[in-house]
């Protein structure tokens, strides 16, 4: 199996800026096979449906949900087996639980989730 964790989330003034951080392991047993899957950062406001936020393929190409472009930024270190997404800039509106994805093939796997709150 593959495990997922997030975390780096927590409470921040509007403007401010949070990294978070998922690490894989489990069946994600080396940086070789990390870097055969793609990840992705969603997220869930209360209320409302669970959304992509961001996502990175196995060769970095990267995308983002409009209503974050030019604001966060997602990464991956294969070597460390981790994905992140840096969070500039944000707003109240950008308040949810964050989940990571890992997705190979028809496989997918996702973390538990880590609280990001932004205070106005």
């Amino acid at each position: 199996q593959v495990q997922l964790v997030e975390s780096g989330g927590g409470l921040v003034q509007a403007g401010g800026s949070l990294r978070l951080s998922c690490a894989a392991s489990g069946s994600i047993s080396s940086r070789s096979i990390f870097s055969l899957y793609a990840m992705g950062w969603y997220r869930q406001a209360p209320g409302k449906q669970r959304e992509l936020v961001a996502a990175i393929t196995d060769s970095s190409s990267t995308n983002y949900v409009d209503s974050v472009k030019g604001r966060f930024s997602i990464s991956r270190d294969n070597a460390k087996k981790t994905v992140y997404l840096q969070m500039n800039s944000l707003k109240p509106e950008d308040t949810a639980v964050y989940y990571c994805k890992a997705s190979v093939s028809r496989y997918e796997y996702w973390g538990q989730g880590t609280q990001v709150t932004v205070s106005s």
